[in-house]
């Protein structure tokens, strides 16, 4: 017994040292590699329902796999007719197990698509082939694209007819009705005078809809994307934040929203709106660090939820007040009272939500040693459509401020913008209190009455396919104040379209393969999709983090301009390829290291990409041609990215769970292509 146990220990002691599973010196298995590539693998993604099993053929399944899922591929075998995949989660050897094929998709980068608001746009064709698509791109037939287009729209494709599919009616917001279109194959090609893609992708649906009912024969019919049951709505609230600039010249405008503010309480009440419309005041002022007088950056006055009272909010309201001293300079940190109030805003609680700046100066670039966000105007505007905030902005053109009317106006159309409409982006002549006044009057009235509407109709809720609710924007005595009236409109109309349909059901189409064109047949200046990369939430902490790295190498003088640019094209090249190995893609985390572009990799991590970024199309002839001004101001775009990528990571409201549990590391965001480096 004791030589059993002496025995027994040495071999524990042995496996402890060695390795249970293999010996130290075996090599570890590694996936498939891509057919004509050295360093890159095969990878697939898990079609939702798609099981794993312990061994292919095995009719026990270990467990369902979350929709979405990415794999490398180890193996491949054949039982009877059905082909299985070996499994694995990363290019380690570490294999999970055996997964059929059909409920696998090839996907080789991680780029995917999201399906533009139609409203903007001509909704997006589907083609069952590439040449049925190519042929008529070639041939610009308009009329045969509109004969397609409206048989598209009524659901009277033939069984001959090229198009297999159409998208939605109704805009499927991606954050809110999540779904993955990844791209599959692609083609350079002309739409007009205009450059395009012609992409293969598969459409996938997180929540998989019903069969839809086919015409006969069913083995041929073409289908048209399958509705959802009607489902009750949430409530159509709209949530709006006032960010006041509470610098000393700001005392009168203040007073001035608290009197609009007290107007619209008054009308929402005997409207008996009181729930429905919920009003929020953030606050900024500047640097405490070069100005502590001012006892605030950015301060909650009321929080959103406690909005819909009218006797909390100015309650909350009389406790602001213009600062008694001034900051350093005329110019403050608007930014951080935006992202205050955005993050305010959870996307969940409102149907439609705004930031209203009110200010007469500009603010803080993130360049600015001030500047407290790190966020420049794209970032922010960024930050703020992923959370489907639209931010408006009322710019008091005081005299005083006069040198700084110009950079400020452009600082807030950019910060301003909204897909689709515009700016919004109003400047009072001479910071008049009165015109102020009347502007912000005729704003919160087109706001009670955009949600009044919706609730009017939902209280009759007459059964329609379209609801009527044309936008009618309220006279306006100026042309300025008409033309951002008429915005204002067309953006309430978007987000009340929206709401009235999300109970009619709706989804990307079934998962299948399909040709698609990125631009409007008919206008091809308008690109219907948004390319986008699918990150996990520690995936993006990771690209923070090397990213910083790599800058702090460069301006340490530890990277020369070459090795520099490789860092960054190597971390960019591996986010569209395999976002899992950016750790080892750059050298400025480990000394000695090498990128992709020692290892001679860069081409094929990079080659037959359908969409690259700046850096990828950056060369080091061109970095060496650059003034020292446009060099710093690109690293200066990197940093900013920093600050978003810390910035989204905060927002838990914005990932999505795939398994529908809580928000984790492995909760994904598709992140817009323009944002990564």
């Amino acid at each position: 017994m004791i030589d059993r146990r002496i025995a027994l220990t040495a071999a524990l002691t042995l496996m402890l040292l060695f390795g249970a599973t293999q010996p130290a010196w075996a090599e570890r298995q590694k996936p498939l590699l891509m057919p004509g590539k050295s360093a890159l693998y095969q990878r697939v993604l898990a079609r939702p329902g798609a099981m794993l099993h312990i061994s292919a053929g095995s009719a026990h399944a270990l467990r369902e796999i979350k929709p979405f899922s990415v794999f490398y591929l180890y193996g491949e075998r054949r039982i009877g007719t059905e082909k299985w995949i070996k499994v694995g989660t990363d290019s380690h050897g570490n294999t999970q197990g055996w997964v059929r094929e059909k409920q696998l998709i090839p996907w080789n980068q991680v780029l995917t698509v999201a399906f533009r608001n139609p409203a903007m746009q001509n909704r997006v064709l589907l083609f069952k082939e590439r040449e049925g698509l190519k042929k008529l791109i070639q041939s610009n037939d308009q009329a045969a694209y509109q004969q397609l287009y409206q048989r598209a729209v009524a659901g009277t494709l033939d069984n001959d007819s090229p198009v297999i599919a159409i998208q939605p009616e109704r805009h499927v917001d991606i954050q809110e009705d999540f779904y993955l279109v990844p791209i599959q194959q692609h083609e350079d090609i002309y739409l007009g005078s205009e450059q395009a893609m012609m992409l293969q992708v598969t459409t996938v649906p997180l929540k998989e809809a019903p069969p839809p009912a086919l015409p006969k024969p069913v083995e041929k019919s073409v289908a048209t994307p399958e509705k959802r049951p009607p489902q009750k709505a949430k409530r159509f609230r709209s949530g709006l934040v006032f960010v006041t600039d509470a610098t000393n010249s700001m005392g009168p405008y203040i007073d001035r929203t608290r009197e609009a503010v007290r107007k619209v309480y008054r009308s929402i009440d005997r409207a008996g709106l009181k729930d429905e419309v919920s009003f929020g005041l953030v606050a900024y002022r500047d640097s405490l660090g070069a100005s502590p007088e001012l006892e605030y950056l950015a301060r909650t006055f009321v929080p959103l939820k406690e909005g819909t009272d009218a006797s909390t909010f100015f309650k909350g309201a009389a406790a602001l007040s213009p600062a008694e001293v001034s900051s350093q300079d005329f110019i403050e940190d608007a930014y951080a009272g935006i992202k205050l109030a955005i993050d305010e805003l959870q996307r969940s609680d409102y149907a439609a939500r705004y930031v209203v700046l009110i200010t007469d100066a500009g603010a803080r670039s993130a360049d600015d040693p001030l500047s407290s966000t790190g966020l420049d105007e794209a970032e922010l505007r960024a930050l703020a459509l992923e959370k489907g905030v639209s931010i408006w902005v009322l710019h008091l053109r005081t005299p005083i401020g006069r040198p700084n009317h110009a950079a400020a106006a452009r600082q807030y159309r950019a910060i301003s913008q909204y897909p689709g409409i515009g700016d919004f982006y109003y400047g009072v002549k001479m910071g008049r209190v009165q015109e102020f006044g009347r502007v912000l009057d005729a704003l919160a009235s087109q706001i009670t009455e955009q949600v009044r509407s919706v609730v009017e109709l939902e209280r009759a809720r007459a059964p329609r396919s379209e609801p009527e609710l044309a936008p009618a924007p309220l006279p306006a005595a100026d042309t300025q104040l008409a033309e951002f009236q008429q915005k204002v409109a067309k953006l309430g109309y978007a987000l009340r379209m929206r709401y009235l349909q999300s109970s009619q059901g709706g989804s990307v189409p079934e998962v299948f393969n399909a040709w698609l064109v990125d631009r409007d047949f008919q206008n091809p200046a308008l690109s219907t999709l948004d390319v986008r990369v699918l990150l996990t939430r520690d995936q993006l902490s990771d690209l923070q983090y090397v990213l910083k790295q790599v800058l702090i190498a460069a301006e340490d003088g530890l990277l020369s301009p070459r090795n520099f640019l490789n860092d960054l094209k190597s971390l960019s090249a591996s986010l569209s390829r395999d976002p899992g190995e950016m750790q080892g893609s750059t050298s400025a985390t480990s000394a000695g290291g090498s990128n992709l572009a020692d290892l001679g990799y860069m081409r094929e991590y990079i080659e037959d990409l359908p969409y690259t970024g700046e850096v990828m199309s950056l060369s080091l002839e061109s970095w060496a041609d650059w003034p020292a001004k446009r060099q710093l101001e690109f690293t200066h775009r990197l940093e900013r990215k920093i600050s978003y990528y810390q910035a989204l990571h905060n927002h838990t409201d914005l990932w999505i769970s795939l398994d529908g549990g809580p928000i984790t590391g492995d909760s994904v965001f598709p992140v817009a292509l323009e944002m990564l480096p």
